[in-house]
């Protein structure tokens, strides 16, 4: 049974992932190699459990309860020695996880399981170095940003691990209350992203070719498809609707769609002239910087509501 963790990497979803399990009670090692990303890190978990807590999602006693059961370190083998599971989030850099998996190989216990946050990494690539029996308890464990609100991760399950072991890392994940996707094959993106960049692709495109404004794109989406898609998975909304409807509009709409195979010059040029959105100050939107925390508390907040709801159809 998992019960201490060890999560390799204190940065944008290192913090949220080690956060989470603290939260329901697990004991984490938060490892870095920084210690100064390692102490904004303490600091940006106690500033969105705090606001958690405003929020009602959680009690006032759970944010320091939860950051008692955190320590961190940048001793990598004591922050994995006595671990049964430890999870990786470090850069998305093939040879940097390969050393960091075959390091964790040698230092976790024989029977602790291996994860890696990546989404776009071949998964038999990244295990290039380790044994077989290792590769057996290694898995990608995929999770969404932020990773402490979201409530998806994708599991994989590509052959190289029994079934029991599986179901042992997604009762884990049921512990912690995130909803599990089994990943069949190692394609990039994974299920979640491949979905999502579809969707972008388009919005992207109808802005391009002055169809309408962002603003504009974003209401359609949030109360059109993504109202629905809250409650209800794209493949139910199509047996509602009618697969012959669907086979239809798809014959009728796909063809004039964007099919491009790259991101859109028009993204590329926002980042050429650093406007990289709320981190930068702008993207298709502006944020100036008195209203950024502002502006970050309420996305948190739609978030943590939407939490709340969801709980009814988890």
């Amino acid at each position: 049974m998992i019960k201490k963790i060890a999560v390799i990497g204190a940065g944008t979803m290192g913090h949220g992932i080690a956060e989470t399990f603290a939260l329901y009670g697990y004991s984490v090692n938060l490892f870095d190699v920084n210690t100064e990303v390692l102490n904004k890190a303490k600091e940006l978990i106690r500033e969105e459990l705090s606001f958690m807590a405003a929020e009602e999602y959680i009690s006032a006693a759970d944010v320091e309860a939860t950051l008692e059961r955190i320590e961190t370190s940048t001793d990598m083998a004591k922050a994995v020695e006595d671990r049964d599971f430890v999870i990786e989030a470090a850069p998305e850099k093939m040879e940097l996880k390969q050393q960091l998996l075959k390091s964790l190989d040698e230092l976790a216990p024989k029977d602790a399981f291996l994860a890696t946050n990546t989404s776009s990494l071949p998964f038999a690539e990244m295990c290039a170095l380790l044994g077989e029996d290792r590769k057996k308890r290694t898995m990608v464990n995929h999770w969404y940003n932020p990773a402490h609100l979201m409530p998806l991760v994708e599991l994989s399950f590509f052959g190289n691990m029994p079934k029991e072991l599986y179901e042992e890392v997604a009762t884990l994940y049921a512990s912690v209350e995130k909803q599990t996707a089994k990943v069949l094959k190692d394609v990039p993106g994974l299920i979640a992203n491949r979905i999502q960049q579809g969707v972008a692709r388009e919005a992207f495109s109808l802005i391009e070719k002055g169809i309408a404004e962002p603003s504009d794109i974003d209401i359609a989406l949030k109360f059109g498809p993504a109202f629905r898609y809250a409650t209800t998975g794209q493949l139910e909304v199509a047996d509602f609707g009618g697969l012959d409807i669907w086979c239809v509009v798809g014959d009728n709409l796909l063809k004039v769609m964007d099919n491009s195979t790259e991101a859109n010059p028009m993204l590329r040029e926002k980042v050429s002239e650093g406007k990289l959105g709320l981190k930068s100050g702008e993207g298709f939107f502006k944020y100036p910087p008195e209203e950024v925390a502002a502006i970050r508390n309420k996305f948190m907040g739609r978030l943590i509501h939407q939490l709340k709801a969801s709980r009814k159809y988890i």
